[in-house]
């Protein structure tokens, strides 16, 4: 089996260290934002269940290059469907496109229905219901300039990035495989403090937490893959019960921020991964950085309102240095690049991250 693992562009390699970890398969970047490796159906429930980096696990198709829509059907409608969907089951086509084409992602979709459709019908002689809403099968089609690929998302609708613990949220929380990614690119190990000084709704120090205890990051939550014609259901029980979690209560992990209110959150949401996190109520530019690793997502003042952002990197910076530390990663967005205190070649990595619609840079610093 061929495998898309979708992830946050710029982080790939964290992810494709992530795939190999897993399951001992190599991947390689496929294009921004994803990752393509060979593996087996077991694959399926490891990366789905337990992957922290990735958003989507798709079953690839096929892939190839067209050049008009006429192209994409006969491409798609030569994929044996029946091997992949019951009769009984529904439908729908999530397409996305990238680049200048004369069509739209809407004719993509068209298309390639009317393609699985027909193909199905060929072979089994039954028309696939299509539901748009709450289908059983997603199939994503994805269009980037002349070239395309097909798979069946074995993931769901919903990324495995929205974790089952986060029910408070501050205006602009940090994903949490990005807040992953930064634990690993820290270093982070069970022997080591660490502290996020602007937390928010504590999402790196409970994902250190998790991490750290091999705690599932995608548990509580349905997959599409269950519904699938060639998937052995029991063997995925039996991946369930393999799985052994060893708590370790000495961790060093710790939380701060300025807000009561984000302190609460971030306890609310630790109480519900069950992670033991110590947060506390502090300024960045006041407390003690006596750790070794600090991991934090410095304020944008995009998506929400930060005043005096100049002041608070400036303060926040002067109280590094006052410190014994190992490294320390942050995150903020590129055009903020200008309020950090230090020269870039003062950095040991930089990491360029699309977040969205913000373009954003992880930094990475071993001593000022």
């Amino acid at each position: 089996m061929k495998f898309l693992a979708t992830c946050n562009p710029g982080l790939e390699e964290i992810s494709i260290q992530e795939i190999f970890e897993l399951t001992g398969r190599k991947g390689q970047i496929h294009h921004k934002g994803a990752v393509i490796f060979e593996g087996r159906e077991e694959d399926i429930f490891k990366l789905n269940y337990l992957a922290r980096s990735l958003h989507r696990i798709i079953l690839l198709l096929k892939s190839g290059t067209f050049e008009k829509l006429d192209d994409l059907y006969k491409e798609i409608k030569e994929i044996d469907f029946s091997e992949y969907i019951y009769p009984t089951q529904s439908f729908a086509i999530r397409p996305e496109r990238i680049g200048e084409h004369n069509f739209t992602s809407i004719d993509i979709g068209r298309v390639a229905g009317q393609a699985v459709i027909d193909s199905y019908k060929e072979s089994k002689g039954v028309r696939l219901k299509v539901n748009l809403d709450n289908p059983n099968i997603i199939i994503r089609v994805e269009v980037r300039e002349n070239k395309f690929w097909v798979g069946l998302d074995t993931t769901g609708e919903e990324s495995l990035h929205k974790r089952w613990y986060r029910k408070y949220s501050s205006k602009a929380p940090l994903k949490s495989t990005i807040a992953y990614s930064m634990i690993r690119i820290a270093e982070l190990n069970e022997k080591e403090s660490m502290i996020d000084p602007f937390c928010g709704c504590g999402t790196i120090p409970i994902e250190a937490y998790l991490w750290l205890n091999n705690i599932p990051p995608n548990q509580k939550r349905n997959f599409d893959f269950t519904k699938f014609v060639f998937i052995d259901r029991l063997k995925f029980l039996e991946f369930l019960r393999s799985i052994k979690i060893e708590r370790r209560e000495d961790l060093k992990i710790f939380g701060s921020d300025i807000s009561q209110k984000e302190i609460n959150f971030a306890r609310e949401n630790a109480k519900e991964a069950g992670a033991h996190v110590n947060f506390f109520v502090g300024d960045a530019c006041k407390i003690e950085l006596n750790y070794d690793k600090i991991i934090t997502d410095l304020p944008y003042g995009i998506r929400t309102s930060s005043r005096d952002l100049d002041k608070i990197y400036k303060c926040f910076f002067e109280n590094l240095k006052r410190f014994s530390w190992k490294k320390v990663v942050f995150i903020t967005a590129k055009l903020r690049e200008d309020l950090i205190p230090l020269s870039l070649d003062q950095f040991e990595k930089i990491y360029d991250v699309d977040y969205g619609d913000i373009k954003a840079r992880i930094y990475v610093l071993s001593k000022l």
